[in-house]
């Protein structure tokens, strides 16, 4: 009778500590789903201020090459004009390198056409809705406009367009080519 008393007694236990297994196994699980869900948005948000970094400076390049136009300011034909200012015998540079598209992961890019021609800006290809909607530095706070124009469609980081508007120009409205 006192072996069978022991083998209920010694089952007792080990049933609890089977449903505690579980219920740590689940916890840890859970943990672990919201510990992704912060990394991911974590690395979204980098994403998203690297495109802002690049994105000015395109901005900043195509500023350059407008600038320093001799005669009539004028935008680049294409981005790699950027790369080497093919109006001088020397070597010019106002880009580094075409920068990849840290939201697409390309090196493709959406072209903001000026009126009388050339390329006054860029844009991501992507149609991923952009996490930041405010607080953007003062030569971005059109994109903050942007998310509140946008009725009926989603917004997306197309709408963020890093275009160099001279002084004299700023009143001019961009031809968007997607």
């Amino acid at each position: 009778m006192a072996s069978l008393t022991r083998t209920s007694s010694s089952r007792f236990p080990a049933g609890f500590t089977y449903v505690g297994l579980l219920f740590a196994i689940v916890f840890f699980g859970l943990g672990s789903v919201g510990a992704a869900r912060v990394l991911a948005a974590s690395e979204r948000a980098e994403r998203e201020a690297e495109l802002l970094f690049v994105g000015n400076q395109f901005r900043q390049a195509i500023g350059s090459y407008y600038s320093t136009s001799p005669g009539v300011p004028r935008y680049p034909e294409k981005l790699e004009d950027l790369l080497l200012d093919p109006r001088f015998p020397t070597t010019r540079r106002h880009l580094r390198k075409i920068h990849v598209d840290p939201i697409t992961a390309k090196a493709e890019w959406g072209l903001v056409r000026a009126p009388q021609g050339g390329i006054m800006g860029v844009h991501s290809l992507s149609e991923r809705e952009p996490m930041k909607r405010a607080n953007f530095d003062f030569a971005d706070q059109g994109f903050e406009e942007a998310a509140k124009r946008v009725t009926g469609q989603p917004y997306s980081y197309r709408e963020w367009q890093f275009v160099f508007l001279p002084a004299s120009q700023t009143s001019a409205a961009p031809a968007v080519r997607r």
